[in-house]
């Protein structure tokens, strides 16, 4: 408790205390009582919210809650949390399904038709402000003591360029030399070969190939092989027989891994519903979806169908066509959930080297500038605790014009009980981009979440010192990154601990809501099997307590990149910053949507004209919160202005 603050409150300890020894022997109930009072009061007071801001609790009907594992800003104002099957394997067989629309404004809610898993999918904003979701989970894990049958992968073959493209069912059978028969565990698809026409006529067949994770047809080590094998595949005829085939290695009964999904889906906030779009060409989980300058999105990394990290297979999504096409050029290794920002400098992506969950500890980890004009990686040196990045946190760090990115927290690979509370820094615009040491969190922290503010500071809060919250380590702490001075402050403490599964997002109205949890174990001894944690909390920052809001009054709803708008707005003489800030969409401590850009703006009479940059690369297009702050720190409530 702040020292300033327990002085004020002596005379009324006094008090307290002549309370407790005349209640005799419940003196520790009611120094407890007496405590939590105190301690209510303090944080509700005026000047305690003014230095340190103020958490609620929010607590929505029961039917309407979910596991909150992904959770993305619309410019409606309403938030979509996405729980999939929200890490229950009861619900992913019952094919249950969830997403809840949330309007923080009004506290209503409406369940939106989930027509797949997209438990652990990748998400971007689009041009239109739809929000791209693509990926999820299509099986859950199966740990060795618990596989029965065998298992491998099975590359199908299609050499026909003829008969287009055949479709297979979850079930459908495999059968080896041995005549041992193997099942596909989910629907798959394989279209046609390619047929090219080369010099002097000739004409060459390449085969299309699809690979498909199978499991035994019954228990037992006899389905268990290291030999590889050629598969026919029950049902076909004619020449299908032979053009159409498997070519499988080796099926064991080691642990099996989650595998992804290739479905993709925009969700319109207009109509608020998702719309199928084409599938990616390779199966994902845990991926990362990172915009690009022209409306593009690039798809990195995850699960595919076998439960193996894809070895650099990219591919980007075309808003205009709805269709995915595959990157042989950008082929490079992430681990799951990289951290990949679009840089100011064309046809360049920063990888912060934060990431959450599958991939070695020692491949594609290190942070770097990677060059999409000719696949190119350069590694950049500094930063502490390299092999604690993990559930580690990154962000632009005040607006993006700086080009400067911060990485916070973290551990080790897995469930290492490493964790660091290590923040590092560095400007991307240096002649030679390194990382350089910030101030430290007062524990380690995996999954902190951070925020951007319309003032510029970084709110960081949340997150555990051991893996998914082990010990009961979750950090009720928050903390305020200043970026002109480097420090950070204290903020108030939130209530709701907040670790694996969970997310933080910054409101139009200014104030941050977080939401989500999934900690193993509810005790420190971890015993006791811990839920879902189902409530929201939201933070008022110390600014919205520091007198009179501005109000943006007028001014228009599109502004081109390169041009100037006028918007009316309260005591416009009084305005210090104007900034735009685009929505977030999070899971698993990995936001790239999140920036803010700087606005050059001048005053007259009652209105500010505000001039938007020129480069794509720092104002992808989209949607974006547009805040005005006046001289004292107090942020409008934004207006949603698009960047066409």
């Amino acid at each position: 408790m702040i020292r300033s603050f327990l002085r004020r409150r002596r005379r009324t300890l006094i008090i307290s205390g002549a309370v407790v020894a005349v209640l005799g022997v419940n003196i520790p109930p009611a120094w407890t009582l007496i405590a939590n009072y105190e301690h209510d009061k303090l944080i509700n007071s005026e000047a305690y919210k003014e230095q340190y801001g103020h958490w609620d609790v929010v607590d929505l009907p029961s039917d309407m809650r979910v596991n909150a594992v992904h959770a993305a800003l619309l410019d409606t104002g309403k938030l979509l949390i996405v729980a999939g099957s929200g890490n229950n394997q009861a619900f992913f067989d019952a094919g249950t399904f969830k997403t809840l629309l949330y309007d923080p404004t009004t506290g209503q809610t409406k369940l939106i038709p989930t027509p797949t898993d997209m438990f652990c999918a990748g998400h971007a904003f689009l041009p239109d402000g739809k929000l791209l979701v693509a990926g999820g989970t299509s099986r859950y894990e199966v740990l060795q003591d618990a596989v029965t049958k065998a298992a491998g992968t099975i590359t199908v073959k299609n050499e026909s360029p003829d008969g287009g493209t055949r479709n297979f069912p979850k079930g459908t059978e495999f059968v080896a030399p041995d005549g041992k028969r193997y099942n596909a565990t989910s629907a798959f698809t394989i279209g046609p070969a390619t047929k090219t026409v080369g010099k002097h006529g000739v004409v060459t067949v390449n085969a299309s190939q699809e690979s498909v994770f199978v499991e035994a047809d019954n228990t037992g080590n006899d389905y268990v092989t290291n030999d590889p094998a050629h598969y026919s595949i029950q049902g076909l005829q004619g020449d299908d027989q032979r053009n159409i085939y498997g070519l499988g290695g080796a099926m064991t009964m080691n642990k099996q891994d989650f595998q992804g999904r290739k479905e993709s889906y925009e969700f319109d906030p207009v109509t608020e519903r998702y719309i199928r779009v084409a599938d990616m060409n390779y199966k994902r989980w845990y991926p990362t979806l990172t915009g690009l300058p022209d409306g593009d999105v690039l798809a990195v990394s995850g699960l595919d169908g076998s439960g193996n990290v894809l070895d650099g297979d990219n591919e980007i999504f075309d808003p205009n066509t709805k269709t995915w096409a595959k990157r042989p050029d950008l082929k490079r290794y992430f681990p799951t959930y990289p951290a990949l920002f679009q840089t100011g400098q064309p046809n360049t992506l920063f990888f912060s080297g934060s990431n959450s969950g599958y991939g070695p500890a020692t491949k594609g980890r290190a942070p770097g500038l990677w060059d999409l004009s000719d696949n190119q990686f350069t590694p950049v040196p500094g930063l502490r605790d390299p092999d604690q990045l993990e559930t580690s946190g990154s962000t632009w760090v005040g607006p993006v014009q700086n080009q400067q990115i911060m990485v916070v927290g973290g551990g080790g690979v897995g469930e290492s009980p490493k964790s660091t509370g290590r923040i590092d820094l560095i400007n991307l615009d240096s002649p030679d981009p390194h990382f350089t040491p910030g101030p430290s969190l007062p524990a380690g922290t995996r999954y902190p979440s951070l925020v951007t503010l319309p003032d510029d500071t970084t709110l960081i809060t949340g997150g555990s010192q051991y893996y998914r919250g082990l010990n009961a380590s979750d950090n009720h702490t928050a903390r305020i990154f200043h970026p002109d001075t480097d420090t950070l402050t204290v903020a108030a403490d939130p209530t709701v601990g907040r670790d694996y599964h969970s997310e933080a997002l910054l409101m139009p109205d200014g104030r941050v809501i977080t939401l989500g949890g999934n900690p193993l174990f509810s005790d420190a001894k971890n015993t006791i099997t811990a839920p879902f944690e189902q409530r929201i909390e939201i933070y008022t920052p110390p600014y919205l307590y520091h007198g009179t809001r501005p109000i943006i009054i007028s001014g228009p709803q599109s502004v081109a990149r390169g041009d100037s708008a006028t918007f009316g707005v309260t005591d416009a003489a009084d305005v210090a910053k104007v900034r735009l800030i685009r929505p977030s969409a999070v899971t698993h401590v990995t936001n790239v949507e999140q920036r803010s850009v700087a606005l050059a703006f001048t005053q007259a009479g009652g209105t500010i004209t505000v001039s938007v940059p020129s480069q794509p690369t720092l104002v992808p297009p989209g949607y974006y919160m547009l805040f005005v702050t006046n001289k004292a720190g107090v942020p409008s409530v934004a207006r949603w202005v698009q960047v066409p």
